[in-house]
């Protein structure tokens, strides 16, 4: 399945927050949604591809010297700069796999020589590589998974990874998409755990749940990723409450994952932090009950040479995942090298890439691929994410988009009542007037998701926002 790229139109939506979502350094109230179309030309068919993606602060670089603004300036010119070089991959009929293999390894190099984070410049491959996906499975007319492991894509795992030769794509994907999976729900830095805690003032009146038992209660959720900020003295009171409500809401029927945010310099450290909270009689609910542990280390040390140690002395320790260092593709194998278990899947690090990380994971025997979120909203992204969480078999997976922003409502009428035609078991009308998802049980269902061309089936008119420059000209950065 051969095709060239013509062009590329950049778009942007600004999103506002329901409530701050406080995670690591950086609490989040508002940020652009930026959408990316590619215009193709497959096998003499012209074709639009879509891809979207949040832009968040603090996340790709973790800096607390920098502002926003200069971040958002350098998140532009990564994506900018990966459309650059994947136009001039594909300026003649060329390869999905043979074009991705191009477009990351020039934009590693570009990358190594402006000193740009490999996690930021693979923001822009990933965005890129997403509309390009969705260009192509909406050509062919079928869905990401009866492409992804045939001939269309040609995707060769042992040319990614020496590691993986012989490996095909079909032994690492599920023998059919999920169904259905668990909802996992964020409880940010931030979130108020009770509705009794919310001061009037602060109180929301939007008809979506806003204090973690208002959540339990309106979803049946049992699956919950825990943020904490690393200091034990803040941290205790805290997960405290929040295995009460967790306990009352669910009795012992939940599992929860502990996000480290990289709070923490040294494992050294994080083990006297992780003892002092499990020897806490209070969290024994809570600690019986949890999976993993999400990159306590910043990722400056993450992945130190000293790490190795420190990991083989904790013989009783917790599994532990990488996700911020999952950076480049030489990063999951010094993790598991060191003693990381696993790996977080986000669709902002790349979809080859994460079909790369489960086949190494699967081929050493490993089964920690986590599902995490980026604060994703529908109709593309989080669909886009969904659609290959399904493809990896990946169960529980977080998802917060619903939770800090108000369902689809930043969108068009017309989008709104596309997606909800579109994907009658994946959202539902809200009494308030705007789709939101439908969550039933802690789950969703999938099977709108797995049957659309890359997850999403929903025409976008990008007429209806304003272009990038646009928005950078009239200093649309300045209103966030």
């Amino acid at each position: 399945m051969r095709f060239t790229i013509q062009s590329f139109a950049f778009h942007v939506l600004p999103m506002r927050t329901r409530f701050p979502f406080k995670y690591g350094i950086a609490s989040m109230s508002a940020l652009p949604h930026l959408l990316v179309q590619v215009h193709l030309e497959v096998q003499g068919r012209a074709v639009q591809g879509l891809a979207t993606e949040g832009l968040p602060p603090k996340w790709f670089t973790k800096d607390p010297d920098t502002l926003f603004e200069q971040d958002l300036a350098e998140m532009l010119a990564v994506i900018k700069n990966a459309a650059r070089i994947a136009q001039n991959a594909a300026e003649r009929p060329v390869g999905f796999f043979e074009w991705w293999q191009s477009i990351y390894e020039e934009q590693s190099s570009w990358s190594q020589l402006r000193e740009v984070p490999s996690l930021l410049a693979n923001l822009g491959t990933s965005l890129i590589e997403r509309a390009v996906i969705d260009g192509l499975c909406k050509a062919a007319g079928r869905p990401l998974h009866e492409l992804v492991a045939g001939p269309a894509f040609g995707i060769d795992l042992g040319a990614v990874r020496q590691e993986l030769q012989g490996m095909a794509v079909a032994e690492v994907i599920a023998p059919k998409p999920l169904q259905r999976l668990n909802v996992r729900h964020t409880v940010g830095l931030g979130d108020p755990l009770r509705l009794s805690d919310i001061p009037p003032e602060e109180k929301l009146h939007d008809g979506l749940p806003h204090g973690l038992d208002e959540s339990i209660k309106a979803y049946g959720l049992r699956y919950f990723k825990i943020k904490v900020c690393g200091k034990p003295e803040q941290d205790l009171a805290r997960l405290r409450e929040i295995t009460s409500v967790l306990v009352e809401g669910c009795g012992s029927d939940f599992h929860c994952t502990l996000d480290g945010n990289e709070q923490f310099q040294t494992l050294e450290s994080f083990r006297d932090f992780y003892n002092t909270l499990a020897a806490d009689v209070a969290l024994k609910p809570l600690f019986a009950n949890l999976i993993l542990i999400e990159q306590p280390l910043h990722r400056a040390h993450a992945l130190d040479q000293a790490v190795g140690p420190a990991f083989a002395s904790w013989r009783d320790g917790p599994a532990m995942i990488i996700d911020e260092s999952d950076a480049s593709l030489a990063d999951l194998p010094r993790a598991l090298s060191l003693g990381y278990r696993g790996v977080s899947h986000k669709n902002c690090k790349g979809v080859v890439k994460g079909l790369a990380n489960a086949a190494l994971l699967k081929r050493r025997g490993l089964n920690l691929l986590s599902g995490e979120d980026l604060a994703n909203v529908g109709p593309v992204a989080m669909l886009q994410d969904l659609s290959v969480m399904a493809l990896l078999g990946v169960t529980h997976v977080e998802r917060n988009g619903h939770h800090y922003f108000k369902g689809l409502s930043m969108y068009p009428d017309e989008v709104q009542e596309q997606a909800l035609e579109v994907h009658k078991d994946l959202y539902h009308w809200h009494a308030g007037g705007f789709p939101t998802l439908n969550i039933k049980g802690g789950m969703v269902e999938l099977g709108s998701v797995n049957r659309a061309p890359f997850g999403c089936g929903v025409a976008m008119d990008l007429t209806a926002y304003e272009p990038l420059n646009a928005w950078i000209k009239r200093g649309g950065m300045g209103e966030l």
